[in-house]
Order: structure tokens, then C-alpha cells, then sequence
């Protein structure tokens, strides 16, 4: 079962002014397409596959992250894969604003109002040192289902990878490679112009299956 470069849903320059066209071709022409190839070589190495009940390339894909990370070639390229894949699908050229029905009803919930989730989940996108990821989760387990919780990882890893029973629903890359083209160093100045591009319908959508409103 092969992995393929999943298309972006608008073109290269609709997220201008916020996010440069140049960045998106290279982040996701380059380093998108690298993780595909290379998670599909490290399959073919380690000749891994699928379990029996695997129907699709979502379940295979969770399978990997969640039973095989102690492989640094899978960790590494099927986090790659995966975070990217949902990072296209939050931004879209009419995003910004605020979340809305549920999901807007959980943010006050958790954080007090949507401008303090923000204040956090910034905080954790600016003190990931290095290069990683800032995630809105939920959290996936019985007693906590649908309470929502902001989290950061190093590198492509994901909460997947991690037996914390969260999911996420938003995340931002921080890698350089994502805002230095436009941004220079200035990782604040991307996350700050990041926020008028985030699909919260999208969002909203992944939060759904988790929704106990």
C-alpha cells in the first residue's frame, strides 16, 4: 500500500499575502514529496505491512505512527506525511475569523475565550526550540472525550505517536522551512500572519468525530 503526494486544495499563491507562494511550492513540492518518497522506501526496507483489518491509507498511516515510531525511518517520514497532510487542509484562502458551534463552545470551555486558546497555543508554537510542531488536540479517551489541549513536539514527531489518547485537530509547522523564505527568523511575525489563513471549518470537521455537545 503506497503512500502518494496528496494535492494541495487551492493553488500555490491563494494564501497570499500571509503565506508566500515560493514557500508553498518548496514546502510542499520538496519536503512533502521527500517524506512520501522516503516513507515509502522505509515500507519496502522494512517490509512492512498493513494488518488484516487495514481497509485504508488513513488506518495504515496510524498504524505506522503508532506501532512502528521506534523506527527512526517511519517516525520520521510518516510524521512528515502526516503532519503535513493535515497542515494543508486547516488553511484555506478564506480562513481566519473565529471557530464557531461546537468547537468555539469547547475553546471557551478549556481556555476562557478563543483569544486566550490563541495566547497558548502561541506560546507553545514559539518555546518549541528547534524545529517541530504546535498542536490543538482533543483528547480521544472516555472519561475526557472531546476536552481539548494544546501541545507541542519536536521535530515531525506527532501525539500520535504518543500514548496520551489525544488527536490533533489544528497544528502549525514551525520548522524554518515554513515561514524563512518571507519571515526571515521571525517565527512570531509567520504564527501571528498564520492565524488569517486557518480553515476553522476544516478544523471544525476534525473535531467532530470527538464532539459530545
Amino acid at each position: 500500500m503506497m503512500f502518494e503526494l496528496p494535492d494541495l486544495p487551492y493553488n500555490y499563491d491563494a494564501l497570499e499575502p500571509h503565506i508566500d507562494a515560493l514557500t508553498m511550492e518548496i514546502h510542499h513540492s520538496k519536503h512533502h514529496n521527500a517524506y512520501t518518497n522516503n516513507l515509502n522506501a522505509a515500507i519496502a526496507d522494512f517490509e512492512l505491512t498493513p494488518a488484516s483489518h487495514t481497509e485504508d491509507q488513513e488506518h495504515w498511516l496510524h498504524q505506522l505512527l503508532q506501532g512502528h515510531s521506534a523506527i527512526p525511518a517511519i517516525r520520521n517520514n510518516a510524521g512528515g506525511y502526516w503532519n503535513h497532510s493535515l497542515f494543508w487542509n486547516i488553511m484555506s484562502p478564506n480562513g481566519g475569523g473565529e471557530p464557531t458551534g461546537a468547537l468555539a463552545a469547547s475553546i471557551d470551555s478549556k481556555f476562557g475565550s478563543f483569544e486566550n486558546m490563541k495566547q497558548e497555543f502561541t506560546k507553545a508554537a514559539m518555546t518549541q526550540f528547534g524545529s517541530g510542531w504546535a498542536w490543538l488536540c482533543t483528547w480521544y479517551s472516555e472519561e475526557k472525550l472531546g476536552e481539548l489541549i494544546i501541545h507541542s513536539t519536536p521535530n515531525q514527531d506527532n501525539p500520535l505517536m504518543e500514548s496520551y489518547g489525544i488527536v490533533p485537530i489544528l497544528g502549525i509547522d514551525v520548522w524554518e522551512h515554513a515561514y524563512y523564505k518571507k519571515f526571515g527568523p521571525g517565527r512570531a511575525t509567520y504564527i501571528d500572519a498564520w492565524w488569517n489563513v486557518v480553515n476553522w471549518d476544516a478544523v471544525s470537521n476534525n473535531y467532530e468525530p470527538y464532539n459530545t455537545r
